[in-house]
């Protein structure tokens, strides 16, 4: 057995999965609206400028915080949106749940539960 043929066969798997077809079509529609595209890609440069801001220790303040959940509140009232945003959690669960099964996979070689 190759790992990497099995990495690449699991990456495979992913995107052919239900969840990358509804992440793509769901982006489809909203690439087809304009309003809808600037609205998101607004919301993913703030989202992205908070979470670079974060990982370099400089925390956001709660009236930020407040005001980037109402503009996802916003966001979740669009259809398309919504559907991306479902899809994209549905994705990342899936995810999680592989890096847990890699991870546990491993626990042994560091005397149990410590990965």
């Amino acid at each position: 057995m190759n790992i990497y043929d099995k990495a690449n066969e699991l990456s495979k798997s992913i995107r052919e999965s239900k969840e990358v077809e509804d992440i793509t079509a769901a982006m489809k529609l909203i690439e087809s609206d304009p309003e809808s595209k600037r609205m998101l890609d607004d919301f993913r440069t703030r989202q992205m400028e908070v979470q670079q801001r974060m990982m370099s220790g400089d925390m956001p303040n709660p009236e930020e915080m407040e005001q980037m959940e109402k503009v996802f509140e916003v966001l979740n009232l669009n259809l398309n949106i919504r559907r991306l945003f479902d899809a994209e959690q549905r994705l990342s669960v899936i995810i999680e749940d592989i890096n847990k099964i890699i991870t546990e996979s491993l626990s042994d070689l560091y005397g149990g539960d410590n990965v």
